[in-house]
């Protein structure tokens, strides 16, 4: 099975739950969209928001790079919280798992991401922001496909 999801260019909805250390889970409904250009280049653009929470949106801009065997690829995100982050990503046969540091961030934040495959237009996502070995945050949700 091969992967739509970062793989080829799209829009994509996701719902789920967000959760803070010391705090009840919220609700968390976003987009996504991704872009490619020549020499296995991508852009991928994000917004998450909290419907009926206090609490601000976070925007992710995603540039990245897919080695040749599209197994393996980096990438530099300007996030609205951490700010400037680099990662890394492998794309295994039903997931892609990515994780990124915080540069030049004196609290050590990082963070890791994972998207199971269910289906061509459906993934589940579960991610977590680490400062120093603590988590500080966790989100789950599924993303699905939007049709143009």
């Amino acid at each position: 099975m091969s992967h739509t999801f970062l793989i080829e260019p799209g829009r994509w909805t996701l719902e789920g739950t967000w959760l803070e250390r010391n705090a009840m889970p919220i609700p968390v409904k976003g987009k996504t969209l991704v872009a490619w250009n020549q020499d296995n280049w991508f852009t991928m653009v994000t917004k998450l928001v909290f419907p009926g929470s206090e609490r601000e949106e976070i925007t992710f801009q995603y540039r990245g790079h897919l080695d040749e065997e599209e197994r393996l690829y980096t990438f530099v995100l300007q996030h609205s919280e951490l700010g400037k982050v680099e990662g890394e990503g492998w794309i295994a046969p039903q997931t892609i798992v990515q994780r990124y540091w915080v540069l030049g961030d004196k609290e050590r934040r990082s963070g890791f991401e994972v998207l199971h495959r269910v289906d061509n237009n459906k993934y589940f996502h579960s991610s977590g922001i680490m400062a120093g070995h603590y988590l500080s945050s966790t989100m789950e949700a599924t993303y699905e496909r939007q049709r143009n």
